[in-house]
């Protein structure tokens, strides 16, 4: 392992190799400083950049897009008192009061260094819990790749929030799309309606570009409200001795929370934060003063939140299941680079592994150093109004699209997701479980029907193997836990309503 770690740092150590990460590290920052531009929307507006690069570069370019938004989040949040991106809320509490009390530096520098050392702890983890997992899945045939796509179609779920239904259902639309094109084993045509460009199915990057990138850009031209301007000084942003020795010990604690929400697929970023913060206030000497503007409680959130960020490349190189939004889009790349996802990424693509792990390090600690000595200049990036970057962001998600077959027919797709994710926006129904179907789908059912040759027709192989049935029990208790907590949190509100009136 560490021979091939070494490996990965003499190929990260290249000059375009660094360019790229320091680039998308850079850019990473510019997006999620920008209310409304999420790290997905950044990782998903720029993937179609890297179609022409080796896949090293363009993985890297993606997670130093992923490290550098999942931290840009706390400059609008902090500043502005609206998180750049949802993992960034948590931040909001704390940090726009100290920004307000006229110590907006103390607040940035305190942010990065905790993203710096959660994004950190990650990779660690990443590093060392990765090989292993990936030895246990080694052992993986069809009915248990089938019951692990089974698995990752299931955090469907989780990823819906409070609209349950409505992402079960935008799950089932993702599926019915991956159906459409030729069947591999029969050969007959499935919706196609005689449409050349369909035969193989809907290319899911111009229906990710849409959904995440296109559709926000619509909600952008519908308000058109000018963007608000920063009224505080940004003076010192490096933390002093005595900061730093008051925040270690949670950056520690919310570092890794936020790994292992990760690693559990679906949690994100959001969950992280709040759950590293509610544990700071719990082992804190002062939890009365959490919601006033105090270190420890900017530092929890952005460790935790960047700290989800190597959690949640555990179940994607490991097992091809994406951990958030974020990896989902990771996993087309990956597929795009023409590899596979899974146990075999680390037996037939080791180095490269490696590569992403000793890459993924260095764009933290570039995070670090562009978040203290760039971050005048990004806070600058919040006033841009919407009418001069609405433009800019369509005309990237037409090019993006187009580029990836020379195909106009891509546009058209890329456009009429875009107004479908707009559609679902307003109606606030999610957009990932689309993609996480649309992406599984496939791997899906090919498993299964693999697996129902092999057993000559009869389904109980897939629950007479040890490991397929319990991805498929994990896979039911996943889909169906938050149905049952939201339930169970109705009539504990109907009882909490019914002692009031009493």
């Amino acid at each position: 392992m560490l021979q091939l770690l070494l490996q990965g740092f003499s190929a990260v150590f290249q000059v375009n190799t660094l360019i790229m990460i320091v680039g998308g590290v850079a850019a990473g920052i510019a997006i999620g400083s920008l209310p409304g531009l999420t790290a997905t929307m950044g990782v998903a507006l720029l993937l179609p950049l890297t179609f022409g690069m080796d896949a090293q570069a363009g993985i890297l370019l993606l997670l130093g897009i992923y490290a550098g938004a999942m931290y840009g989040g706390s400059i609008s949040a902090i500043l502005l008192k609206t998180p750049g991106t949802p993992a960034a809320a948590a931040t909001a509490l704390d940090g726009f009061e100290m920004s307000k009390r006229g110590e907006a530096g103390r607040a940035l520098g305190l942010s990065t260094i905790a993203s710096f050392g959660g994004g950190i702890l990650s990779v660690i983890m990443l590093i060392l819990i990765s090989p292993q997992l990936a030895k246990l899945a080694l052992k993986f045939s069809s009915p248990e790749y089938f019951a692990l796509a089974m698995f990752g179609i299931s955090i469907i779920a989780s990823v819906s929030g409070k609209h349950l239904l409505k992402g079960l259902i935008a799950g089932i639309v993702g599926l019915l799309i991956s159906t459409i094109g030729i069947d591999l084993v029969t050969g007959y045509q499935r919706f196609t309606f005689g449409n050349m460009n369909l035969f193989n199915g809907l290319s899911f990057i111009p229906v990710m570009i849409g959904l995440f990138a296109l559709s926000q850009a619509f909600v952008s031209v519908e308000g058109m409200i000018k963007s608000a301007q920063i009224k505080q000084r940004v003076d010192r942003v490096l933390p002093t001795r005595d900061d730093i020795k008051t925040v270690f010990t949670t950056i520690l604690r919310s570092g890794l929370i936020g790994t292992f929400i990760g690693i559990i697929p679906g949690a994100g970023g959001d969950i992280g934060a709040f759950v590293a913060y509610n544990e700071a206030k719990r082992f804190s000497k002062h939890p009365d003063k959490f919601g006033t503007g105090i270190p420890e409680a900017i530092a929890a959130p952005e460790a935790a939140n960047n700290g989800v960020t190597g959690g949640a490349m555990v179940p994607l190189l490991t097992l091809g299941i994406p951990g958030d939004a974020v990896t989902a889009i990771m996993l087309g790349a990956l597929i795009m680079q023409g590899l596979q996802p899974g146990p075999l990424l680390f037996k037939d693509h080791g180095p490269l592994v490696y590569t992403i792990f000793a890459g993924f390090l260095i764009a933290n600690i570039f995070v670090l150093i562009l978040g203290l000595c760039g971050i005048k200049l990004f806070t600058k990036v919040i006033n841009i109004p919407s009418y001069i970057l609405t433009p800019v962001i369509i005309t990237l998600c037409i090019v993006g699209s187009y580029a990836i077959n020379n195909n106009p027919f891509d546009v058209m797709v890329m456009f009429v997701s875009g107004f479908i994710g707009y559609i679902m926006e307003k109606l606030e129904y999610p957009a990932s479980p689309i993609i996480l179907a649309l992406i599984l789908g496939p791997m899906a059912e090919r498993e299964l029907r693999k697996s129902l040759i092999l057993s000559g027709g009869k389904i109980d192989i897939l629950f007479t193997r040890p490991i397929s049935a319990v991805l498929l029990i994990l896979a039911i208790i996943t889909l169906f836990m938050p149905i049952i907590k939201n339930i169970l949190g109705k009539n504990k509100q109907k009882k909490e309503d019914a002692k009031c009136l009493q």
